[in-house]
């Protein structure tokens, strides 16, 4: 946010030494020629060691904008950028809503997002999610349009290794073929050197059931001991991990299909801005509503969102969940509609409060669920995910973390719905 170069003049009165003794001048410090400044006795500043290493620098990441995405959401992001100015944008995937589509529909989402990105400033660096590159027909666009689908560049002494977590398209939990893991072993070798490696990729592959299929660990070894982090999208819900003593970084999203539920559950629009130090990455997450322009004003925006026209009217649905008698804090409950002819039932969830208290939300926070019959699910991990991607141990009994065996089902109603679960061995 700084800028380089800058030449800050300060005009101080004599010191108190120099005014008693009438013939004493004050000395002038310089720092690496940008900084003039006359130094006293006493100076009202900490010191003139400026926070602008000529190897240092800032740039911004975008997250997923896909996925029944919101309107007026990624162009603001745009126009954040342009506040910031940071050096260059780079993706973590999932930019258009993609999908079996008809080639003009395809190319009509593209237009519209290039349209967003052409408004940058500064460079935007593309990186494939599966909406973009997740069966035959989009990968083909996207190799059309951008050719390679993984690559890498260097910039100041650290290595950006952007990679495609669906190749081959349609790679369920996330997939690195033999070639791309080749790719990744040579540029990584080619750049031992590097001060840092920043890998964007779009699944958090680590997570997944098939992690030994999945090549990803193949590129970890080839990593090694050199510092690196990684950041992806995909599961719209901000989450640090840990793993080899790396951070790995699952961002929220800018724009993507999202309750919004707030930082307590991992779920906000923002830009990752970094500034890349001498000792690593130094991260903030900017919220896109924390940033204005000088004049207060909104950006006006024409981005439309996925249109909310089919969804359920919901009913608002407080409830208590306790286990034995006492609150299950932390507890995730599931309800799952029964029958109806929707094409993917309805699905409404919450997360247990200290008090025992959740509020149920399905489209947006705390919204309810629309009316029918349901069967719920709970779950209380401890801890609910831990620092390597693992679920912790659930404390409830197996029985409760599946609809067909929790016993527990739940009639929702128009109006406020009052819902009391209690739990036993």
């Amino acid at each position: 946010m700084r800028r380089f170069g800058m030449v800050f003049v300060v005009l101080c009165l004599l010191g108190a030494a120099v005014a008693f003794s009438g013939t004493s001048k004050p000395a002038v410090e310089k720092s690496a020629g940008e900084l003039t400044v006359q130094v006293e006795e006493r100076n009202p500043w900490t010191h003139t060691r400026l926070n602008n290493r000529a190897d240092e620098f800032q740039f911004a990441i975008v997250s997923d904008r896909t996925g029944s995405h919101r309107a007026g959401v990624f162009s603001r992001a745009v126009e954040t950028l342009n506040l910031l100015q940071p050096e260059f944008v780079l993706s973590v995937g999932d930019l258009i809503e993609g999908g079996n589509k008809d080639d003009k529909k395809l190319a009509t989402e593209w237009r519209e997002l290039d349209g967003y990105v052409t408004r940058l400033q500064m460079p935007f660096f593309y990186v494939p999610g599966n909406h973009d590159h997740g069966n035959a027909k989009t990968a083909g666009i996207w190799k059309e349009k951008f050719g390679t689908s993984y690559y890498h560049f260097v910039y100041k002494g650290v290595l950006f290794l952007c990679l495609n977590t669906d190749d081959p398209p349609g790679s369920g939990s996330g997939h690195l073929g033999e070639e791309q893991v080749a790719y990744a072993r040579n540029a990584l070798q080619a750049n031992r050197g590097v001060r840092w490696t920043i890998v964007s990729m779009h699944k958090p592959v680590w997570t997944s059931a098939k992690l030994r299929e999945s090549g990803w660990l193949d590129i970890e070894k080839a990593l090694g001991d050199r510092p690196y982090t990684v950041f992806v999208g995909h599961v719209h819900r901000y989450q640090k991990f840990v793993r080899n003593g790396r951070n790995y970084y699952q961002l929220a999203t800018t724009g993507g299909g999202s309750k919004m539920r707030g930082v307590s559950h991992g779920e906000f629009d923002h830009i990752v801005w970094v500034t890349m130090k001498r000792s690593g990455p130094v991260l903030a997450n900017v919220l896109l509503d924390a940033v204005l322009p000088e004049d207060l004003s909104t950006p006006a925006t024409d981005e439309p969102g996925v249109s909310t026209a089919r969804r359920k009217p919901t009913h608002r649905v407080r409830g208590q969940l306790l286990f034995e008698g006492v609150p299950a804090a932390r507890a995730y409950v599931v309800f799952q509609k029964i029958g109806g002819e929707e094409k993917r039932a309805v699905r409404a969830d919450g997360m247990v409060e200290a008090d025992g208290s959740f509020a149920l939300s399905t489209y947006t926070a705390n919204d309810g669920a629309p009316e029918g019959e349901y069967a719920v699910t709970a779950v209380w991990r401890k801890p609910f995910v831990d620092a390597a991607g693992k679920p912790g141990p659930n404390t409830l009994p197996p029985r409760y973390a599946k609809a067909e065996t929790s016993g527990l089902k739940v009639t929702i109603k128009p109006g406020l719905n009052e819902v009391v679960l209690e739990l036993h061995k």
